[in-house]
């Protein structure tokens, strides 16, 4: 039976990846130890490989990896959230699933496992169409120059949600971290001037968060007014709670400089040089 392999750098990734027949199946899962959701999800591709035959040639690849530990290959994927899956043959990526839904993921799985026997080019143009437009929109960041790594429970779509929905998604949402930035853009490009601001508060200020890219998504854009009565962006959530936009939480930090000590990552202290 199959198991799922960890792979810890983007040299050893390579390594599996070239080594691979065109025919494989690759199932390539990004995840982030530190995210509830990736538990589940390790566990839920571990017993699906477990039901899929180690065959000569290889008919299906299982691959974990680490979002923040390779970085280049996560960017390579456009991995902006985790537990994200890419199902791949050869180098034409046939579909992505963002989230913690094992059905969709266990569906899509199996629906690429089995057009293999059918052909890989026709069973690859269809999904790819599908997956050209799917939201990788969410993800967390933390104080550091690196990008992705965790885990929204919900992922955007093409179909309009009704507002009853679209409440309870937003609701998911400003909860999906416990500091939860809302933006223009994402922590590596800001897309306005205030969001670039806050994140490089946000930053100086070693605190870790969860960003939701607005501009990627405009049923959470327009909802989110709503939702939050605050017409701008960017805003800050903290345990749920709006907190405001850049100015509201400048005011908060002036006035309580261990506003967001909380959730700050500890800074690892530079040993002392004697004789300094």
């Amino acid at each position: 039976m199959s198991t799922l392999t960890e792979i810890k750098s983007e040299e050893d990734w390579n390594k599996h990846s070239a080594s691979l027949p065109s025919t494989t199946l690759q199932i390539i899962y990004f995840k982030a130890d530190w995210a509830a959701p990736c538990k589940q999800m390790t566990t839920v591709l571990q017993t699906l490989a477990s039901s899929y035959p180690i065959t000569d040639p290889l008919s299906t690849s299982w691959i974990c990896m680490d979002a923040e530990e390779v970085i280049d290959v996560s960017e390579g994927f456009n991995v902006t959230a985790v537990p994200f899956l890419v199902l791949r043959r050869g180098e034409h990526v046939l579909e992505t699933v963002s989230g913690s839904d094992a059905t969709k993921v266990r569906t899509a799985i199996e629906r690429h496992a089995k057009s293999s026997t059918t052909g890989v080019v026709n069973g690859a143009s269809t999904v790819t169409t599908a997956s050209a437009t799917a939201a990788k929109n969410f993800s967390t960041y933390a104080p550091t120059p690196q990008d992705p790594a965790t885990a929204p429970e919900f992922s955007s779509g093409e179909v309009k949600e009704d507002k009853e929905a679209l409440h309870k998604r937003l609701s998911s949402l400003v909860k999906a971290a416990p500091v939860m930035l809302f933006m223009k853009g994402t922590p590596s490009a800001p897309q306005c001037g205030f969001s670039r601001q806050l994140v490089a508060l946000l930053r100086e200020n070693s605190v870790k968060y969860g960003f939701f890219n607005i501009l990627a998504d405009d049923e959470v854009r327009q909802g989110l007014k709503e939702f939050a009565d605050w017409p701008t962006f960017p805003q800050l959530w903290v345990e749920g709670e709006l907190v405001g936009g850049l100015d509201i939480v400048k005011e908060e930090i002036s006035n309580d400089p261990e506003f967001l000590k909380p959730f700050s990552v500890a800074k690892t202290a530079v040993p002392a040089t004697e004789g300094a």
